[in-house]
This record gives C-alpha cells, structure tokens and sequence, in this order.
C-alpha cells in the first residue's frame, strides 16, 4: 500500500532519517561544492574571517563556524592556513549531522547545532538548498500541497497548506497561473533565522543556488544527485534531494532575528571583492619561469571556475552581520 507523504517529510527522512542519504555519504563522492573546486575558496573565506576579525578588534577568541560541513575540508583548510596569531585566538566548529570524519584535526570541534554565542564568521556553504521544504501546485481552486510516494517518486495533490505557508506563497512566491509550482521556503527561513539568533557579533555567509522575487521558476527547482549526475528526486535515501534557496525571504528573516547589515548579491561578485580574479598570467612568465607559469595557470583556471556566471559564480551570496560597522558584513 502507497504511503503517501508531503515532500518535506519524505526529504527529511531520506536525508536525514535513520540510514538517511547524508548519515552514510559525504557530499564530495556526488556533486561539486566550491570547496571541492579549490582550496581558492578557502583562501577567500579566510579573507573575510580577517575582516570580520579586525572589525571585531582582534578578541581573545575568534569563531570560525562551518554549518554543513561535510567532510570538513573546509573548516580543516582554513584552520590550516591562519596565520599564527590568528591561529591561536581562533576556535573553529564544523557543524554536521554525519559522523565525525576520521583523521579531522583535533581542533575542530564537531557539533550538531551551531554553538550559541557566536563571535566571528559563519559559513553555510550549500546548506540551506538541502534544508527539507514542501512543495505546492496551483490549481484553479487554489494552492495544494504535493505528496509523493517516498520509494517511486510518483506525486498527486493533496490538501491546501496551512495559513502559514499561505502567507509565505503570497509575500514571497505567488503562482502566476495553474499548474506553476512553488516550495515553501519558511523552513529555510526558520533555519537562517537560528544561525543569526547564535551570531553575538560578527558575519554570517550563506552560499547557495537561489533565485529572487520575480524570478523564481515556475515549475519550482527540485532535483536529486547521486554520483555527480543529476537524477529524478526520488525520496528513497539513495540520492540527494535539493532545492533552489529563496534567499531574498531568508534575508527577510535575519533581519527579523537581529542582522542590522545586509547585503545579497552574487557568488561572483562576493568572491572578486576578495581577490578571486581569474586572470591569467603573463605569457612571459612562461619564459622565464614556466614552472611558475603553470602553476599560476592553474590557480586561474580554479579562480574562474569560482566566479563563472553560469556555474559557481552565479550562486547567491548572502551575508548579514550584528555588531559590526557596514561594510565589514560584505564580502
């Protein structure tokens, strides 16, 4: 018999329920993050940790918190690279609901939850895409939720959504005519709000694939990935399920909970503010100095990865600080 469920409980279950598809896979071995790409983005990250860090005026302890961290890679790089003194002030927490990596440097704490009190930067690079959401379809007689049944991925209509959800389709995601879908991103919301709710002082990032008011797409983004493909979102735990981030409504949201500095913008042009180029070396250098040539070629070609406008760089950027002057919360 067809249990049927709403997609963000079947999501959640898959990703995260008892044998959940993030518990036993880490996201490395099925799609390619910014920080798989290069340790370029690391570097960047760190830049903005030193930001942050000098607006905060140096303190005795400075975080570096790493929401969905995965396989830890990035919060271990940028540990790795500090700086001395910054090394030393600085406690670093990657926060995952998967074990904790073997071999993952001692000093990174391994957490569930982001810790409270929280001064310095967080980074939540493509986390809030697998935040589990529900998904709606308009009919001539209004908004339905979508179930799916979990083990084929096969959808029908089922009861309206609740007054809550209902506001957030009118401010954030009106269906322009019947058959548009939307998913409900107030879990989302929810989430990014807590993140700035644990922020004292300092920046929070969030990296994702996103859209905007007025240009969110009619059939909605969910997806699945396994093995670096692309595969139909089948709710079953053998394959990631995502959606497209609203991050204009998460903005919203920090604001709610206490971000007095916001700015929204691309991948592409937070990156190129802290010093990701792209740009090619010298054709001389090649001459006098072809191992040096190479090497910076190379750092290019991961640099342009970084900011190409229809890859990486074209993600959403939102940044949002407390206690800090305004420009310091932009990347």
């Amino acid at each position: 018999m067809t249990v049927w469920a709403t997609w963000r409980d079947a999501t959640h279950r898959a990703l995260y329920g008892d044998e959940g598809f993030y518990l036993r896979e880490r996201p490395a071995r099925h799609f390619r993050t910014s920080v798989h790409a290069s340790a370029v983005f690391a570097g960047a990250v760190l830049r903005l940790l030193q930001r942050t860090d000098d607006a905060l005026g140096t303190p005795a302890t400075v975080d570096l918190v790493d929401v969905g961290s995965g396989d830890g890679l990035l919060a271990a790089r940028l540990l790795a690279a500090a700086p001395p003194a910054l090394a030393a002030r600085l406690r670093v927490t990657a926060v995952d609901l998967s074990p904790r990596p073997e071999g993952l440097d001692a000093e990174i704490e391994w957490a569930s939850i982001v810790p409270g009190d929280v001064t310095g930067l967080v980074i939540a690079n493509e986390w809030l895409d697998n935040v589990p959401v529900d998904v709606v379809e308009l009919t001539p007689s209004g908004p339905r939720m979508v179930l799916v049944d979990p083990r084929t991925g096969e959808e029908r209509l089922g009861p309206a959504p609740g007054p809550e959800d209902l506001a957030w389709l009118r401010r954030w995601w009106p269906l322009p005519s019947a058959g548009c879908r939307a998913e409900i991103g107030r879990p989302r919301d929810e989430a990014w709000a807590s993140v700035i709710g644990r922020l004292s002082r300092g920046t929070a990032v969030a990296a994702d694939y996103a859209h905007q008011a007025g240009a969110r797409p009619c059939l909605g983004s969910l997806a699945g990935y396994r093995g670096g493909s692309m595969v139909p979102a089948v709710p079953d735990g053998t394959c990631d399920i995502t959606a497209h981030v609203a991050l204009d409504a998460c903005a919203a949201a920090g604001e709610r909970a206490g971000a007095t500095v916001t700015r929204l913008t691309t991948q592409r042009e937070a990156l190129t503010e802290l010093g990701v180029r792209g740009d090619r070396p010298p054709l001389d250098l090649a001459r006098t100095d072809p191992v040096a040539y190479l090497r910076a070629l190379g750092r290019a070609s991961e640099e342009a990865e970084l900011i190409a406008p229809a890859g990486l760089g074209g993600f959403g950027w939102l940044s949002q600080s407390r206690g800090l002057p305004a420009r310091t919360g932009n990347a």
